[in-house]
């Protein structure tokens, strides 16, 4: 059995109908589905705020390079396009973690990077798991105690259903 945390973000069009459909495209295998967050985008390109959430996701015979092809397969059928790096995107499916795994394989980071340093995620993340631990960084509480949180908004007026 593999356990991943996924990130889930959009900024553009229908953000929460793009989120829902990377919801939909895991339903087989969901365990939980945070709440939604609105949050301001970050790495220095203009851009719209983006939509949130945080997925656990479970599947016997899954390996952390399924989650990472799921992931892409929802992000293309939603029309991504990888045009400007950090830039605007209808659907971001990020693997941040699969069971305890360390990967530094250039495609496939784990933990993902900068998960220590993102509210985006961690806030969602402690919704629905308030034990998690990010592998090699500690609990995720921790981590979220040390960061700046004003600029990350829950959206309990935005569900996903599932």
């Amino acid at each position: 059995m593999s356990r991943a945390v996924l990130s889930l973000g959009s900024n553009m069009g229908d953000r929460l109908t793009f989120l829902q459909s990377a919801v939909d495209g895991f339903r087989p295998e969901l365990v939980a589905v945070s709440p939604v967050y609105e949050t301001a985008p970050w790495g220095g390109v203009d851009q719209d705020d983006f939509l949130n959430a945080v997925l656990v996701v479970e599947a016997d015979g899954a390996d952390e390079w399924y989650w990472l092809r799921r992931g892409q397969e929802l992000e293309q059928r939603a029309g991504r396009e990888r045009l400007v790096r950090w830039g605007p995107r209808v659907l971001d499916v990020d693997v941040v973690t699969v069971d305890d795994i360390a990967s530094d394989h250039p495609d496939l980071l784990l933990p993902h990077p900068g998960t220590p340093e993102r509210a985006t995620v961690l806030l969602p993340w402690l919704d629905i798991d308030p034990d998690a631990v990010l592998p090699g960084h500690g609990p995720v509480r921790d981590l979220l105690a040390r960061l700046a949180t004003e600029g990350v908004h829950r959206r309990d007026d935005l569900k996903l259903t599932y």
